[in-house]
């Protein structure tokens, strides 16, 4: 087992980095000693890790942990893209957001990264054609972090959602790789049709807070979407997009715009 575990450690350099950033804050905050074992030195790999910490969040009087980690433990051995996809999360929310300085902090302390990784659980049971328990996933993490991400709807690699109050996030709707969204954030639909009613959002996109994109409409790759607006049609790749009703007020002003995370309206210096 012990070779096993330093095997895991030498491939693994999040779960590596995780884990020494686990001993150091044990050792400059010892009171939170107990929550850094089990959440994350007990585990023999990441993927074990945020299972107990999605069985821990998620856990109420109507479902115990034991069962949500059983579930959990089943989906990331199932599927390794789970596990890829946290590894990029992780990484994603360390690059783009000032506020975070060590991988440790998403796991424990932030609950955008937290519910996105409980949606890929339950999108996995989704996919399984568990439906009903995935809806219980959808339910939970609406309650627990006030994210309400659908489980059909898919998700890319490498999301950052900064702050993820009140994010909702339809049934059809689709999100690309490398996308960065702040608070308050809306992919929704425009009434009550039923079908492909959401939005398709492209790799690298920024949406700001409060902007509300509705309708089955495509989102370029790396546009911008400033804050408070509301989209109702497609927008071409690499656009600033802004207002009520939107409409294109300039370039992206960069190649990564998701990445630079600047939000002024003006071209950023990349």
């Amino acid at each position: 087992m012990a070779e096993t575990k330093a095997k895991i450690t030498a491939v693994d350099p999040v779960w590596s980095r995780v884990r020494k950033e686990a001993f150091e804050m044990i050792a400059t905050e010892p009171l939170l000693g107990g929550l850094v074992h089990s959440s994350l030195l007990h585990h023999p790999s990441l993927e074990r890790a945020l299972a107990y910490r999605f069985s821990l969040k998620l856990a109420s009087g109507e479902m115990s942990e034991q069962i949500l980690r059983e579930i959990a433990d089943e989906a990331y051995a199932a599927e390794p893209e789970l596990g890829i996809a946290a590894r990029a999360d992780i990484m994603a929310v360390f690059d783009r957001d000032p506020a975070c300085h060590r991988y440790i902090q998403p796991i424990l302390f932030f609950k955008g990264f937290q519910a996105v990784q409980a949606y890929r659980v339950g999108h996995w049971l989704w996919a399984q054609g568990r439906k009903d328990m995935a809806y219980f996933v959808q339910m939970r993490v609406s309650e627990v972090f006030g994210v309400d991400i659908h489980p059909a709807a898919r998700i890319g690699r490498g999301l950052m959602i900064d702050h993820a109050h009140s994010i909702v996030i339809g049934e059809t709707a689709v999100v690309g790789d490398n996308v960065s969204m702040l608070h308050s954030v809306t992919l929704g639909g425009t009434g009550k049709e039923d079908g492909d009613r959401h939005p398709k959002i492209g790799d690298g996109v920024l949406i700001g807070a409060g902007a509300k994109v509705l309708g089955n409409l495509k989102i370029g790759h790396c546009t911008r979407i400033a804050a408070g607006s509301v989209v109702l049609q497609d927008v071409p790749p690499c656009k600033t997009v802004a207002g009520v009703p939107a409409r294109i007020v300039g370039e992206a002003g960069c190649d990564t715009p998701a990445v630079t995370m600047d939000q002024r309206l003006k071209d950023c210096d990349c």
